[in-house]
């Protein structure tokens, strides 16, 4: 039934304009958001962490923002086929590519460090295409139908895609290679991560990029793209972040994470309802218990 609705989607994406495919999927994202309780909860909760003084009415356009938001991403998602060069000329503004530039020069790898923010997925497909050689660690999807098309249309567009919890020789092996990895930095899956304050209350954060930095000297680049108001993106790729090689790995992981976290809430509290986190994110500590 959900690739069903996929092929729906995929389907109105690829034969409407963009500006009619973006008005369906706000539509139907918007309703959607006020059917499903759960999620708009989930997604009020978090916003009332990042803004306690926001009022109601403010949080609930936030929430719905966000909502729209996802949808558009998908939206995007489906027409990866008509995203080319000419295409990110006209509707993406890139900055601080210098830094990007200078992280490969080092010949240690790239670790590309995202979030569930804007559109990661483009950023990772307008990478590829800007001629970087790049591998998206990603989660996959639990239907295989879904995923398998996830998949295709990452490759389409030149992505190498490395299944998460089980490619971590194939992620060495690339940054061996001064090729660049993404991993999004702002969700453990598997309760292996550090615990931190992220917005000053406690959850479980990844520690992906800084265990892949402290044992591969690699730099981080924290790297998002975020939509703005006319639909066009802002792609921005900051400094490096480079973790420390001390006797103790634990502190060494934490301080480099904690200053990764310092980028992601700045860029979310810029953008909060572009961040698209669809459950509790400090219900619980970690996310399987």
């Amino acid at each position: 039934m959900l690739f069903i609705l996929y092929r729906m989607g995929i389907f109105l994406a690829l034969n409407l304009p963009l500006k009619a495919s973006y008005w369906v999927a706000a539509t139907v994202s918007s309703a959607y958001s006020f059917i499903s309780r759960n999620d708009r909860n989930a997604v009020k909760s978090n916003l009332r962490i990042l803004y306690p003084d926001y009022d109601e009415a403010r949080i609930n356009r936030l929430t719905t923002a966000t909502f729209v938001n996802f949808a558009k991403y998908l939206v995007d998602f489906f027409r990866f086929s008509k995203v080319d060069k000419e295409y990110i000329e006209k509707n993406i503004k890139i900055n601080g590519i210098e830094n990007l530039d200078a992280a490969f020069k080092e010949n240690k790898g790239v670790i590309l460090a995202a979030a569930h923010l804007g559109n990661w997925e483009l950023g990772g497909v307008v990478v590829s295409i800007l001629g970087y050689p790049f591998a998206a660690v990603v989660l996959d999807h639990k239907h295989t139908d879904v995923n398998e098309y996830f998949i295709k249309q990452r490759e389409a567009k030149g992505v190498e895609v490395i299944s998460i919890g089980a490619g971590l020789r194939r992620c060495f092996k690339a940054l061996s290679d001064n090729h660049a990895i993404a991993l999004v930095g702002d969700r453990d899956y598997y309760d292996s991560g550090i615990e931190m304050d992220f917005f000053g209350k406690a959850t479980i954060i990844p520690k992906g990029p800084a265990i892949f930095s402290r044992r591969c000297g690699s730099p981080i680049i924290p790297c998002f793209l975020v939509r703005n108001d006319d639909d066009t993106f802002t792609f921005s790729f900051h400094k490096p972040i480079r973790s420390r090689h001390t006797k103790d790995e634990h502190q060494d992981l934490a301080e480099t994470t904690t200053e990764l976290l310092g980028v992601l809430e700045k860029t979310i509290r810029e953008h909060p309802g572009q961040w698209c986190v669809f459950r509790e994110f400090w219900k619980k500590i970690g996310w399987k218990r």
